[in-house]
């Protein structure tokens, strides 16, 4: 018999927060820099040295909590979780763990057919990096690896740890919630989310179970997806195997596996451990902390327009529809350039401008909105030359790819080349006048009912023009010659 199963998937994803130093020590937290350079007897473990609490990183993980909509605990402690492992340099990691810094929130997501679903979010906490093993040999993968070498650099970099609850049914909707939780993050400034550079990593839990079942079945733990793409399919192939498994009569046993994405396939790596594993115990050297009203309000006051609410006001304050508003509210950069460009003139003009021309163009470059050779106050006056009628929307598109060439604003380009609308009627009456004088046969048409000749009539004007003739200008003078 046939057993129709469902997937459940929960997202436990590490975040590097925006600090400029590292969570105990004053060491930087730059990217890039060489292996082994940004580090000190702190983040090294050294004996006789103690941590000390940067404040940002308290103030960005509570920022975190707000946004996510969590309750903050009134005291919160960090611990040791005891691992040994070569990018671990003193053998265990600062983290927290049974007095999380929060608990109990949410995000929603809105599925493609419109349709809300509230996923819960366990617990955020703080914990701190570890560094990275880099292995000499083909692929550069542990399993081919004649050496590793380790850099801890990162270690001590402050991270946050999201812990979603497995509300999650489908590979799309772990891709919508990481989608949506990237949003947030960066809106917020608490982290840049670059996955290239580590800076947002996701592990997921998935499982299957008989549809209608309550119980959750054996999960496996999914690591090594370096995309918000890999998540999701590495979560269709992991639920995939763990059904096939079961329908032959198999059993899925609980463990880590790795996502190998050039074969798009699941490997197991190691059992998976459990939190007696790790030995928790509370970390010594730190104190606990106490997070009074004052501390979370100071932080709450921090919390910029979350991207969500900023949606719903571009579609109400600017009048643009759903999509353009998700369009113009991916990131918050592209959202502030929209705004900047945007005052003062047509909002919905701005937004056809910079979603179609100019992020068409940065796409093709592969560049970012803060990359863009055209600033928002020149797409500004670009969309106000072409809406008081000094440029028409054809040489606006002309103007608009020399500022983009060139750096230029669209008054510079006009004047260099020459491209002012001509709306001044003595003079498009010359030109009129000389079009019907020269086009006999299309005039006496028009003049015995054939209206669509008309449209022929002031594409030659626009021809000996050069585009630049007012077009409506353009129309009331014909029909004020060929109308008497």
């Amino acid at each position: 018999m046939s057993i129709d199963y469902e997937i459940v998937v929960g997202l436990e994803v590490h975040v590097e927060l925006a600090t400029r130093s590292k969570i105990f020590c004053g060491c930087s937290t730059q990217f890039g820099a060489e292996p082994n350079t940004q580090v000190c007897p702190v983040c090294l473990g050294l004996p006789g040295t103690l941590p000390v609490l940067n404040r940002e990183v308290l103030n960005l993980a509570i920022r975190a909590a707000l946004a996510l909509n969590c309750e903050l605990a009134e005291h919160t402690k960090f611990d040791r979780k005891n691992y040994f492992y070569l990018d671990s340099p003193k053998a265990y990691q600062i983290s927290q763990f049974d007095m999380p810094l929060a608990k109990n929130g949410y995000l929603d997501i809105t599925s493609p057919n419109g349709a809300v679903r509230r996923i819960g979010i366990t617990r955020v906490h703080m914990e701190e990096d570890a560094g990275k093993l880099l292995h000499a040999g083909q692929g550069g993968q542990i399993g081919n690896a004649t050496s590793s070498l380790a850099d801890y650099n990162r270690t001590g970099v402050p991270l946050i740890e999201i812990v979603s609850e497995p509300d999650l049914r489908t590979p799309e909707e772990a891709y919508l919630y990481l989608t949506g939780l990237k949003e947030i993050l960066e809106f917020s400034k608490i982290s840049d989310c670059n996955m290239e550079e580590g800076s947002l990593r996701c592990d997921a839990n998935i499982s299957v179970r008989p549809l209608g079942q309550a119980a959750l079945g054996t999960k496996a733990e999914l690591k090594n997806m370096n995309s918000f793409k890999n998540v999701r399919a590495g979560v269709e192939y992991e639920a995939k195997r763990q059904i096939r498994l079961l329908n032959e009569g198999g059993r899925v046993v609980q463990e880590t596996r790795a996502w190998d994405a050039e074969k798009g396939v699941t490997r197991s790596m190691r059992s998976k451990e459990e939190a007696h594993d790790y030995r928790y115990f509370p970390e010594p050297d730190l104190p606990m902390i106490l997070l009074t009203a004052d501390m979370v309000e100071t932080v709450r006051e921090t919390l910029p327009e979350l991207p969500q609410a900023k949606r719903v006001r571009f579609q109400t304050q600017y009048g643009l529809n759903e999509y353009d508003a998700g369009v113009l509210t991916a990131t918050s950069e592209l959202a502030e350039y929209f705004e900047a460009a945007a005052m003062g003139t047509n909002p919905k003009a701005v937004c056809n401008w910079l979603t179609v021309e100019l992020l068409g163009r940065l796409n093709v470059e592969g560049k970012t909105i803060a990359e863009s050779p055209v600033k928002p106050g020149q797409l500004n006056a670009l969309v106000k030359l072409i809406e008081s009628g000094e440029l028409s929307g054809k040489l606006g598109k002309q103007v608009f790819a020399e500022m983009a060439e060139k750096g230029e604003a669209p008054q510079v380009v006009v004047k260099r080349l020459g491209l002012a609308q001509i709306s001044d009627v003595d003079s498009l009456k010359k030109i009129v006048m000389d079009v019907l004088a020269a086009n006999p046969g299309p005039v006496a048409e028009y003049r015995g009912g054939k209206a669509a000749t008309l449209g022929f009539l002031v594409g030659q004007i626009m021809k000996v023009s050069r585009g630049q003739a007012n077009p409506q200008k353009v129309n009331q003078l014909l029909r004020e010659e060929l109308e008497p």
